[in-house]
This record gives C-alpha cells, sequence and structure tokens, in this order.
C-alpha cells in the first residue's frame, strides 16, 4: 500500500533523525558486556513439564526426591534462579514459598478423596509461579521501578493473583518492569535492566519483561503480566513463550500500579504468561473467576470451522519500521500449514487505518474518563509520594548522570506534556471507522494473524530509536479484542519468532485453540540454552 508523498518525507526525515541520534548513540554509550551471552541448557526435566503436567504428577505424589516431599523439588527452581543475575534482578520469597510447599505435601498425605478431588479443587496445587512487580503480592515490592517508591511492599494481594493462590500456585516472587510499565524495554535505576534469554545483549520487552525473561529461560514455570499496549505480548515474543491479552474486563485489574485513571480501564488487560500453550486455558479460568463464564471456555473449538485472515503488515506507516523478512515468511508458513493441515482458506487482507495505529493508540490513551477527569500525569506518579517531577530539569540531570530515571521514561514525559490534549477528528473517524471493519471481519468466527512487532529482539536501548514500533500490539487494545502471543520456532540469528492471533470480543477460547495448533505445528518455546 503506498504512502503520499507528505508520508513518505515524514518517514524519510523520522529515520534520518533517528539514524543521527543512533550512531551518537553508538559512539558515546559504554560498551557493556555480560561475558557470555548464552544460558547453559535446563538439564532437570521437571522444569521442562507445563504446569498441567507438573500439577498432575504433584498430586499422584510422582514428584519424588531424597527427602521425598514436593518441598524440596521446589529447590530445583531456586537452583535456576541463580541465573537471575544474568537476567535481571528481582525479589523473590524463597523461604515463604519453601514452607508453602510443605503445606501442599502435608495436604496430599492428609487428602482422603484422591487425586480428583484435589484436581477439581486445587488444579495447580504446588505450581511455582512468578508475578508482574506492577500486580500487588502481600509483603512484596510494589514499585514498577520508580526510585521514589524504594521500600514499598503491598498490603495484600491483586484479585487474578489471590485466584491463583487459591488454586494452589506457589509464588517464587516478583520481577521486573519499565518505570511506570510506560516503555517496551524493562529498565529502570531501581532494579536495572532487564536481559533476554536468548541473548543477554538483547532486550526481552516490556513491560512485562522481568516476567518474559524468567519464563523464556525455564527459571519460572507460569507467570502473570498486564498488557495495555503490548505489555504482555512483546515480552512474549522477544522471549519465545506464549501470553494472552483478554477481552478488558474479564480478569480484575484492581491493585495494580500505576493506578487506573481516564480510560485506562478500557483498554488494560491483566492476563496469563508461560511457556505451554495448554496452560492458558486453565489459567485464564481461574484469573477471570466468576467472568469465565462469558468467554464460554468449556465450548469446544473445530478449527475447520473457523474464517482466518492474514495482515502481513500495517499497510506502511511512516513512524513504524518495516515488518522484518523472517517475520513475514514465518506468518506465510502458518498461513501454508493452516490451508494444507485443515484445509481451510486464509484470506489475506489490508485495512489502510492500521498505519495509524500508534497515533490512536497515543490519542485515546490521553481521552478523560465518564466524568471528564484526564489520565494522572506520569509527572505526578514519577513524583509521589512527594511533588511531580520537572521532565525537562530531569533531562538536563540525565545527560550529567544525576536523574532517577531513565532516558525513556523522560522521553515519555516531554511526550506527553507536549502532545495535545484535544483529539484529533480525522484520528477518532480513523479508529471507528477500523473497530468496524474489524468486528465485521472477525465477527463470532474469526481468527486474524497479524505481526506481533516489526523487528526481532532489539539489542539494549535500540528502542529507543524506534519508538512507535510497538503500534503493532497497541492498536489492538484500543479495538477491545483479545489476543494470543505465539512463538514460531527461531530465526537464523537464534531469536524467536512469533505472531499475534486475534479473535473476536468474547472469543478468547478460539485463539487459545489455535495457539494449541501452532505449539503442536512449529514447536512452541524452545530452550534457549540448547537453541
Amino acid at each position: 500500500m503506498s504512502l503520499t508523498r507528505i508520508e513518505r518525507a515524514q518517514a524519510w526525515i523520522l529515520r534520518a533523525c533517528m539514524g543521527v541520534l543512533f550512531a551518537l548513540f553508538q559512539l558515546l554509550s559504554p560498551r557493556r558486556s555480560t561475558g557470555s551471552t548464552k544460558l547453559p541448557p535446563v538439564s532437570n526435566p521437571l522444569l521442562l513439564m507445563s504446569a498441567m503436567q507438573l500439577s498432575q504428577k504433584i498430586r499422584r505424589r510422582e514428584v519424588r526426591r531424597i527427602p521425598r516431599t514436593w518441598r524440596f523439588v521446589l529447590f530445583d527452581w531456586i537452583d535456576l534462579q541463580m541465573l537471575l543475575p544474568l537476567l535481571h534482578r528481582s525479589f523473590f520469597r524463597f523461604e515463604a514459598a519453601l514452607l508453602e510447599a510443605a503445606q501442599v505435601d502435608k495436604l496430599i498425605q492428609e487428602e482422603s478423596g484422591g487425586e480428583h478431588v484435589l484436581e477439581d479443587r486445587l488444579p495447580l496445587l504446588g505450581v511455582p509461579i512468578t508475578i508482574k512487580e506492577s500486580l500487588a503480592l502481600q509483603g512484596m515490592p510494589h514499585t514498577t521501578g520508580v526510585v521514589s517508591r524504594r521500600g514499598v511492599l503491598s498490603a495484600g494481594d491483586a484479585p487474578p493473583v489471590a485466584l491463583l493462590k487459591r488454586a494452589g500456585a506457589i509464588p517464587l516472587g516478583v520481577t521486573n518492569t519499565s518505570e511506570l510499565c510506560m516503555w517496551y524495554e524493562s529498565h529502570n535505576h531501581l532494579y536495572g535492566i532487564c536481559n533476554n534469554p536468548y541473548d543477554l545483549e538483547r532486550t526481552p520487552g516490556g513491560s512485562s519483561g522481568g516476567e518474559g525473561s524468567v519464563l523464556g529461560s525455564g527459571a519460572s514455570v507460569i507467570g502473570i503480566g498486564s498488557d495495555i499496549g503490548g505489555s504482555i505480548r512483546i515480552p512474549c515474543f522477544f522471549c519465545g513463550v506464549f501470553g494472552h491479552k483478554t477481552t478488558p474486563g474479564v480478569v480484575s485489574n484492581d491493585c495494580q500500579y500505576p493506578p487506573m485513571s481516564g480510560c485506562y480501564h478500557d483498554y488494560l488487560s491483566t492476563g496469563p504468561m508461560c511457556r505451554y500453550a495448554e496452560d492458558l486455558m486453565p489459567m485464564l479460568r481461574i484469573m477471570a473467576g466468576p467472568n469465565a463464564e462469558k468467554l464460554s471456555l468449556s465450548v469446544d473449538v473445530d478449527l475447520r470451522k473457523l474464517r482466518f485472515f492474514s495482515i502481513p503488515h500495517d499497510g506502511g506507516s511512516p513512524l513504524v519500521n518495516a515488518v522484518d523478512r523472517q517475520l513475514l515468511q514465518a506468518q506465510r508458513r502458518v498461513v501454508d500449514r493452516l490451508e494444507a493441515d485443515l484445509g481451510v482458506k486464509v484470506q489475506e487482507v489490508f485495512l489502510p487505518g492500521l498505519k495509524y495505529g500508534f497515533q490512536i493508540w497515543n490519542k485515546y490513551m490521553g481521552l478523560p474518563d465518564k466524568e471528564g477527569k484526564p489520565p494522572t500525569p506520569f509527572s505526578v506518579l514519577f513524583g509521589e509520594p512527594g511533588r511531580p517531577v520537572w521532565p525537562l530539569w530531569e533531562l538536563v540531570k540525565w545527560m550529567i548522570g544525576r536523574s532517577p530515571h531513565t532516558m525513556a521514561a523522560i522521553g515519555v514525559t516531554l511526550a506527553e506534556m507536549t502532545s495535545s490534549s484535544k483529539p484529533s477528528p480525522f484520528i477518532l473517524k480513523q479508529k471507528e471507522k477500523l473497530q468496524k471493519e474489524f468486528e465485521e471481519l472477525l465477527g463470532t468466527d474469526g481468527v486474524l494473524f497479524y505481526p506481533s512487532h516489526p523487528h526481532l529482539t532489539p539489542k539494549h536501548h535500540h528502542t529507543l530509536f524506534s519508538p512507535f514500533n510497538f503500534a503493532y500490539t497497541a492498536i489492538i487494545n484500543i479495538l477491545g479484542l483479545p489476543v494470543t502471543q505465539c512463538p514460531l520456532g527461531l530465526s537464523e540469528e537464534g531469536l524467536p519468532l512469533g505472531v499475534q492471533v486475534v479473535t473476536g470480543k468474547y472469543q478468547d477460547r478460539q485463539s487459545l485453540a489455535v495457539a494449541l495448533y501452532l505449539e503442536k505445528t512449529f514447536g512452541g518455546w524452545r530452550d534457549p540454552g540448547a537453541a
């Protein structure tokens, strides 16, 4: 789809400016080395199991070591956490987790109703889980990487965390994010920077980057993330694991920081992240609580009866990079296999409004709530519990190495200051048109494949020079659609490939069914140490 002359000029100017800034960055930035850029392979087969497989073995008392209790099996994950300094700094609750695992042993020994009673009541019994630090986990840090919140601990659990704990999961701790969850690289001056398990010199994404990192490395079985612009899907793509952004309103977003304001509640979704597709459905069923009924998760999905569509790119946004050749090829392989295996026809479509994805997301994120109250400014959130920060002053401090904030956080706050609070009629019209096109395209039985990101996982800080590339995920938030991120093997460089699987509202079960098919067909998660 061709660009206008003005759009071509905009693209050229933007890329020229970013090219100059990137050259300066390469020249002035210190050389960062982590030594080896590879993790060792996961050696214990228990660490390679899905949550469903592991919980079954725990209930059947098949997970045994000397001494013969599940409590000591948890040491395998604790041993694996020794890798975490290579990935990022996190806060873990190993002593409490070991005590909870001891209670699991006791419960299994005392249960007289048999395995099926435990399965029905505690489907995740004994399964280790990690939590994105922006979600409250009782007694654990709750800072989202903001230095002024150092020492803030959660007084209770976020609702989906509580539900997963009630189902038997054992939290190991909380994982790193970007500052205020507002950037797609997980870096802050409180915990440091996250590394990608496939290449320690690259980013695992954000803002759920710490979660993607520990899951992708095998250091956790399942996890929870939140997503308002791609914060589940980008880390899952970069780290080669599965993630699901739910239909908005199905899973509670309460007890998260930063708190929701403006219209954020319409676009934020909390959802599961995991290495194996079979864990997505049971996790979603638990996390949704009573709202799970809205999704009809017990209804079987026949893939042959669904309609499939593929959009290979956004049509050429001047703000966003072109989609990498290997990602286009991977999405094409999905289309070819579906048509060959299931006998379905995958229709390739183009929706012109997608090239305004970032502008639409940016404008709608700034809209006021129903009472006319705008979103809380980032400058206010950065200063809490004190006075708001002045981003221009923070920029000056950053230049001499004295700011407690990252360049990404300062940049986003500056952009917020300079953006217009008045919505553009053209952008509003494009969103309304795109919403209608998606609803007509997908209906209740349509499945769409759409790139997760235009690039393979970038090196550290390179996201600063492609700041709008998250538009591929962000537009799905504004449209309010459920979407599952699925790995599709590895690139020529050994980095994860992937695709978004989008369905109509409340049709989450369809994208989860497609995820199971894609895992079986393309192999799903790959151990980074063995890749």
